[in-house]
């Protein structure tokens, strides 16, 4: 099975064949005939299974003949978020290298004039979120009534962030005779209904079940305790000791806690990138490339960089706060395994995530087990344990039993005068400076601790830590007056 019994003009082949593509997807097979017989399609696969190229592939053939008018686009596409958009727009230079057709992206953040101007010129194809859209019909400098084909991509996240409404909208400014194509990865209740008012005897393309997740995706949760501290040692461990880690994203609910979790990782070491929805354009996009390009291993991100966002190497995701919503929970675990890869997603259950992971298995149809974290806990306990010749008690236990022992042998030497004696010391420095002493009565040699079982699998080694004030040289005090440096005796 190839491309060349779709139907695709010769252009849409080669640029294909250039692109290193021999064989479509199930999405694709099935749903580009029907696209160019300009049937309405109404498409429900997982994410990652090759939608985009679903309809951009069968909109470069259909757009090879005909012309654009001032402010009259010829087809609309609209996206949930800018990062989508901008992902589709890439994918209609690169397949239509060899057409001169005119592609505008209408997304928040850049400035109004320069979308203007290439509205002015003449558009093929219009890929816009629904917000930027209306601001510039009702602005007049935009109109609908030339729409042939309008392509509603991932439909549910439009649900998500309340686009339904402008959906709604949209949908009465086009004409009744369009074309519609329609994608989406879940079917809830009230995106059946959208379908049913806008799409006209639809070809129905399932490829898989709703909601469901790729095969390829090995699913773990990891139980932890309530405190946001834990949650973050967990997710170092979790990093470190991960296997075959090349990358991964690291979704939060809050965009409050994706700065949080960004800072807390970039402190203990890691190289980190960070991606919500009040960050500027420039920046999303900065960290998108660095990403892609592999100069940051790591992205903290909140459901924004959930849907449809085509990173194709990406090995793990992990799930630091479980999301509300099931749906989220079958888009984030997308981002991992796509195009037949291998893939793993790890999520971190609170004790009180216990509803939503059930609401989530509930809806998958599977139940997600635990992680086998032997080799985790292993590592840890590697790292916690003690080295030759101290006890296995914690360090704050051994340094007051070592206080209380120094203490006791002092008060059976006798004691003398107050000013005689020497400084105090803490008990951690009085437990440093009294080495262990052997069974003869000899003093044996400081214990040399192992050295760490292996080295981080990602992220930057820990910087140096600064030395105490007290293993620091002394301040000097000779621009005091002397009355300030006249000893003080300690109150019994």
């Amino acid at each position: 099975m190839s491309f060349s019994h779709l139907g695709l003009s010769d252009k849409v082949l080669s640029a294909v064949a250039a692109a290193g593509y021999t064989t479509p997807t199930p999405i694709q097979d099935q749903a580009i005939p029907h696209v160019l017989a300009r049937r309405d399609v109404l498409g429900i696969a997982q994410t990652g299974t090759g939608k985009t190229a679903a309809f951009v592939l069968p909109m470069l053939t259909m757009l090879e003949k005909g012309r654009a008018r001032a402010r009259m686009p010829r087809t609309l596409i609209l996206e949930p978020t800018r990062e989508l958009a901008a992902q589709v727009k890439e994918q209609f230079d690169k397949y239509g290298v060899g057409q001169k057709l005119n592609v505008a992206l209408l997304i928040g953040g850049v400035s109004f004039g320069d979308q203007d101007i290439k509205l002015t010129r003449g558009v093929d194809v219009l890929i816009a979120t629904p917000g930027r859209l209306l601001d510039h019909t009702e602005r007049g400098g935009l109109l609908l009534t030339g729409v042939e084909l309008l392509v509603i991509d991932e439909a549910d996240r439009m649900l998500d962030m309340g686009f339904i409404p402008d959906i709604e909208r949209i949908c009465k400014m086009i004409p009744f005779t369009r074309q519609t194509l329609f994608f989406t990865a879940t079917m809830p209740p009230e995106i059946r209904r959208v379908t049913e008012t806008f799409l006209h005897n639809p070809e129905k393309i399932e490829v898989s079940r709703p909601a469901t997740t790729a095969v390829g995706v090995a699913q773990f949760q990891v139980a932890v305790g309530r405190e946001p501290h834990e949650k973050r040692e967990l997710l170092r461990r979790l990093l470190r000791d991960a296997k075959d880690l090349n990358n991964a994203i690291i979704f939060c609910n809050r965009k409050r806690e994706v700065a949080l979790l960004y800072k807390s990782l970039q402190k203990h070491g890691f190289s980190v990138g960070a991606l919500h929805g009040d960050m500027d354009q420039s920046a999303r996009t900065a960290a998108l490339d660095q990403f892609r390009k592999g100069e940051i291993p790591l992205l903290v991100a909140s459901d924004v960089a959930a849907r449809g966002l085509d990173i194709p190497a990406v090995s793990h995701v992990f799930n630091f706060d479980v999301p509300h919503h099931a749906d989220d929970y079958v888009h984030r675990i997308g981002r991992t395994g796509r195009a037949g890869r291998a893939g793993t997603a790890i999520s971190i259950v609170a004790p009180l995530d216990h509803k939503s992971m059930a609401a989530i298995e509930k809806l998958i149809g599977q139940s997600i087990p635990g992680a086998d974290s032997g080799h985790e806990v292993a590592a840890a306990d590697s790292m916690m344990a003690p080295s030759p010749g101290e006890s296995g008690q914690p360090r704050e236990a051994r340094a007051r039993d070592g206080a209380n022992d120094a203490a006791r042998e002092s008060s059976r030497a006798g004691r003398k005068p107050r000013r005689e004696r020497e400084p105090r010391r803490t008990a951690g420095a009085r437990h440093a400076a009294t080495p262990p002493q052997a069974a003869d009565g000899s003093h044996a040699p400081p214990a040399v601790p192992p050295p760490p079982s292996r080295a981080p699998s990602i992220g930057r080694p820990e910087a140096p830590r600064l030395p105490r004030e007290s293993e620091a040289e002394p301040a000097d005090h000779s621009h005091l007056p002397a009355f300030l440096l006249r000893p003080v005796r300690a109150r019994v």
